[in-house]
């Protein structure tokens, strides 16, 4: 059979991949392709390729088109479940459908179906009761060994992170349960763009004013409060008016802009100040068939402005555009390049594609700074070497101006190991062994096993650790105890001794002494500050109080010490790490 597309070879090697995958393993897995990647080709080619029923599931009826109709191309016959586009057909081997129709009519879906392809699957969620999930929940009843496929341009979510665990370049995500478990293929937005296959977006820092919306306060998924960011805006209208002079001044050498505005207030706006002849304005409350008459309109060059608010961030395509100005905030790295994405199409004569953001959005395009939410404004991506397994593991943290690492936020090694040769790689496909070692870590007292800071039992004896919030708890109730939020400490060596003063935020100080002469004692301050030496990237075994002495700078401050008090002095009982607990506020 002739094909009548020839697949570009990152689209093969998706396929191959696939197919490799899905022969050896169940488990669900995502597929990482640019926006304008061509994610269709790769979709339309699985279809083909499948012999038994799949289901092709994606959120709004222009991709169920569009995935439909690369399919059709092929001179194949597939099915369109969506209420959008007025059709319901499930009886064909390949169904494309939009989540929200077969969600609503999951009794016509009791076949058994072999494979689930999800488009733009970093909208799948973690929630057992979620569309996505009810739906493969229902499918995985009539076949056991379903196989689920995601394909996105960013595989991430706010409020979640990673929506995968395991990476096949040998690194993990993450260690919870996620929607999909693997990673199988990735294609980063450089290849694509210094191949010549997307548009070169030319970044450009806005030139006048821009909104200062930092003060604003964000819910768990990085987002702001509609009437929030209406009553900012509704002070700054010079600053509107400034950025879309400036928009229509740019745009007299651009073929199309899309401009993203912040509210439905706000965009209209936006809109009153814009030539009515050349300008569109869709929202979600936009009629479709009035919505449908605008895009075409755009499409085919009619209006040059096409304004709107976080409803033409996936499933539109239009690749004249070539001006895109943001005029809202995000924190959401995947909302942001889905926007800039609308832009980096090709188009016959188009150069590049200006992109202008005027609400300081600082999100990087090329390495989304994702996984963790950032600790703070000045924290940066930083790149921290394993001791254990050698793996660059990139953290959040703070590097000096040689690139040096200050500190970091990392808990344990994302490092993947390689299986030993004799054990059952089917198996060990599934699960993956992640590196044990951990940089933060509160340490087991029946065993003294190392476990994630947040643990409550125990990994290896599954016995149950003491929580910090309760030994402070506890404490604070004593009449006889001392609780410091410790500041940071200070070294006394005396003769083969090292006096360790703990210096309390409110002036106070508590000290204890281990005699480095005595193997006992000695091997208590290396379990306590020589195996977190330097955040744990360079742990160190001190025989002497001289070795001590040269790294003091590297060794870390408790962020608690308790102490109980004895006669004529107070006697250092616990020392709390790497805390996260309600007690980092003044007690």
């Amino acid at each position: 059979m002739k094909l009548p597309f020839k697949l570009r070879p990152y689209q093969q090697e998706a396929v191959d991949a696939t197919l490799k995958h899905f022969r050896k393993s169940d488990a669900a897995a995502v597929i990482v392709l640019p926006t304008g990647a061509g994610k269709s080709l790769v979709i339309a080619e699985l279809a083909r390729l499948a012999r038994r029923k799949i289901l092709v599931l994606t959120h709004v009826k222009e991709l169920v088109e569009q995935n439909h109709a690369k399919y059709q191309s092929y001179g194949l016959t597939g099915g369109i479940f969506s209420a959008g586009l007025k059709r319901k057909e499930s009886q064909h081997q390949v169904t494309f459908a939009s989540v929200q129709s077969v969600s609503a009519n999951l009794d016509q879906f009791r076949h058994e179906y072999s494979l689930i392809i999800i488009d733009e699957c970093h909208r799948v969620s973690g929630e057992e009761s979620s569309q996505y999930q009810r739906i493969i929940e229902l499918l995985r009843q009539q076949n056991a060994s379903l196989k689920v496929l995601g394909l996105t341009a960013t595989p991430y979510r706010l409020g979640m992170g990673w929506i995968y665990r395991y990476h096949y370049r040998g690194f993990v995500r993450s260690e919870q349960d996620k929607p999909f478990l693997h990673c199988i293929y990735e294609l980063p937005l450089n290849y694509m763009i210094s191949k010549g296959y997307l548009t070169r977006p030319e970044l450009v820092d806005a030139a006048i004013a821009q909104y200062d919306f930092s003060a604003l306060s964000q819910n768990r998924f990085g987002e702001y409060a509609e009437k929030e960011v209406n009553q900012l805006l509704g002070k700054h209208r010079r600053v509107t008016r400034s950025i879309i002079e400036q928009v229509m001044d740019i745009a007299a050498e651009r073929k199309a802009v899309m401009i993203f505005a912040a509210t439905v207030d706000h965009a209209k706006e936006i809109t009153g100040y814009l030539p009515v002849q050349q300008t569109a304005l869709i929202t979600g409350a936009t009629d479709l068939n009035e919505r449908d008459s605008l895009i075409q309109r755009f499409k085919q060059r009619q209006l040059k402005y096409l304004v709107n608010v976080s409803v033409l961030t996936t499933g539109f395509d239009a690749p004249h555009v070539d001006f895109i100005a943001i005029l809202r905030p995000t924190q959401s790295v995947s909302l942001y390049q889905q926007i800039v994405g609308r832009g980096l199409r090709l188009d016959e004569g188009k150069k590049d594609c200006l992109v202008i953001d005027y609400a300081g959005n600082s999100v990087n395009l090329y390495h989304p700074e994702v996984g963790e939410k950032k600790p703070n404004s000045d924290s940066e991506p930083v790149q921290v070497f394993c001791p254990g397994c050698g793996f660059a593991n990139i953290f959040w943290g703070k590097a000096d101006s040689d690139g040096h690492v200050i500190e970091h936020y990392g808990r344990r090694c994302q490092g993947l190991l390689e299986p030993a040769e004799e054990e059952d790689t089917t198996e060990q496909s599934n699960r993956p062994e992640q590196c044990d070692y951990r940089f933060r870590f509160k340490e087991c007292p029946h065993c003294g096993a190392e476990n994630d800071i947040a643990a409550r039992n125990c990994q290896q004896c599954k016995k149950a650790i003491i929580d910090p919030d309760d030994q402070l708890r506890d404490a604070l109730k004593l009449k006889d105890a001392m609780v410091i939020r410790c500041a940071g400490i200070t070294l006394n060596p005396h003769d083969s001794k090292l006096r360790v003063i703990y210096h309390g935020e409110d002036g106070e100080e508590l000290s204890e002494s281990f005699d480095f002469g005595k193997p006992a004692q000695r091997k208590v301050f290396n379990k306590l500050f020589g195996r977190r030496l330097a955040d744990s990237q360079a742990p160190g075994e001190f025989n002497s109080l001289e070795e001590v002495l040269r790294v003091k700078a590297l060794l870390p401050a408790p962020d608690f010490v308790i102490a109980r008090k004895q006669k004529h002095y107070w006697q250092v009982q616990e020392r709390i790490f790497d805390y996260q607990g309600s007690y980092r506020k003044a007690f």
